[in-house]
């Protein structure tokens, strides 16, 4: 009873901080967003075996996290861009080498996230059940990937 009401609490604060002013055709893939965060939350919540009071602590600690690892991959993605379009575009050396420099920057900050937040968590978690996230959102990942899959296929 504990779980299903740390994961209803859970997902109802994730579903409020959500916003719902996007036009109909994002409405359909915010739709999916949504969903695919409550599973998670779910997914997440049951495999730590979050309490309550657990779960009202490390949702908070979590979402900011997950934010930073959305900006880092942002950044990545357009150092990315960027030093393709330099090469593509036939630029000299000097400045492929700082688009170079500024990607591998960006995929640095990225790894260091997850090990940031490990403190974090460990005020108000056990190392084993900070140990389970990691474990967990693995097991997630390939959940999803298994899923796509299957839809794939058919």
């Amino acid at each position: 009873m504990k779980r299903v009401l740390t994961v209803a609490l859970a997902a109802a604060l994730l579903l409020l901080s959500a916003t719902s002013t996007q036009a109909q055709e994002k409405k359909s893939k915010k739709d999916i967003q949504d969903r695919w965060k409550i599973e998670k939350i779910a997914f997440l919540t049951d495999a730590m075996e979050l309490t309550t009071s657990e779960a009202e602590k490390f949702w908070p600690v979590y979402n900011r996290a997950e934010a930073e690892k959305k900006a880092s991959w942002k950044s990545t993605m357009d150092a990315y861009k960027a030093l393709n379009s330099a090469i593509e575009a036939g630029k000299d050396d000097k400045e492929v080498s700082a688009l170079l420099d500024k990607y591998l920057e960006a995929l640095e900050s990225g790894k260091t996230i997850d090990a940031k937040y490990v403190s974090e968590y460990r005020k108000f978690l056990s190392s084993k059940k900070v140990a389970k996230l990691f474990i967990a959102e693995e097991a997630f990942r390939r959940q999803q990937i298994h899923r796509l899959k299957k839809f794939e296929n058919k």
